[in-house]
Formats: C-alpha cells, structure tokens, sequence
C-alpha cells in the first residue's frame, strides 16, 4: 500500500486489505475510543452534519463536519476547517474475508504554505496512520 498523489490535483489515495469484517473497520472508524488509539482524539459520529474536533498534537484541535454517511461502506469528512480545508474519505469495499479500505485525503491548496507542508507530509504520514489501524484492528482490547 503506497499514496498515490494524482497527476492533475494534489488527492492522496491510500488502499489496504484489512483481514476484517467492514462492520469491525467502521467501527474503528467511528468509534472516538478506537480512533483516538490509532489516529487522534476527537468525537467522530458517523452522523451528516456532526461537527466535532480532531486533537492533532503540535497541530492543535482541528474542527471537522461529516459530509458524507453510508454505514460499513463510506464516510466522508472535512478536515481542519479554516485552516487546512481538506476532506478526508474512507470507503470500504468488502474483499475474500476482509475489506479493502480506501482512503481519498483532497482539497490541498499548494499555493499555501502550510497546505503544502501537510500534502507533503500526510503522504507518508498516512502510511503511518494506516499501520496503526491495522494494528487496533488486530489487538482491539490492548491498551
């Protein structure tokens, strides 16, 4: 699994096969007790309209809104408003006995420096983030 920045626009697209159900990565992905243990604390609900923050460290608190609900297939939502202004999109495909996860992050504008600091950056950051899914997913109950 590698980002792949598109040639026309700065988009990260990220996929991994996870050996698990798409009921077990969405709750990964919606649960705030299970993301805050593989990516940031926030309360994300995957409810269209829920605004809630995601605590980035150095980064500080970054508000984002859910855009987009389809339960166990899709979840779509804006990212750092007023700041950074991306939107982040996790789409499950169901694979053999797993899911295969896709993840869209866009919206990067180049022009800024700091939107290119974190396109540059989120694309091997995100690598990270997934690996860290991964392993949630694999040890659910572990600290």
């Amino acid at each position: 699994m590698t980002p792949e920045p598109a040639d026309d626009a700065p988009v990260i697209h990220c996929d991994q096969f996870l050996p698990h159900s798409p009921a077990t990565v969405w709750k990964a992905l919606t649960d705030p007790e299970l993301h805050a243990r593989w990516w940031a604390a926030g309360d994300v609900r995957p409810i269209v309209g829920h605004r809630f923050t995601l605590d980035m460290g150095p980064w500080g608190e970054q508000p984002c809104e859910v855009l987009a609900v389809d339960p166990e297939r899709l979840l779509r939502y804006s990212m750092a408003e007023g700041n950074l202004d991306t939107t982040i999109t996790w789409r499950l495909e169901p694979e053999g006995h797993g899911t295969r996860l896709f993840l869209t992050h866009e919206g990067f504008d180049l022009d800024s420096p700091f939107g290119k600091a974190a396109f540059d950056g989120m694309g091997d950051g995100w690598l990270h983030v997934l690996d860290r899914l991964a392993a949630v997913l694999a040890n659910p109950t572990a600290s």
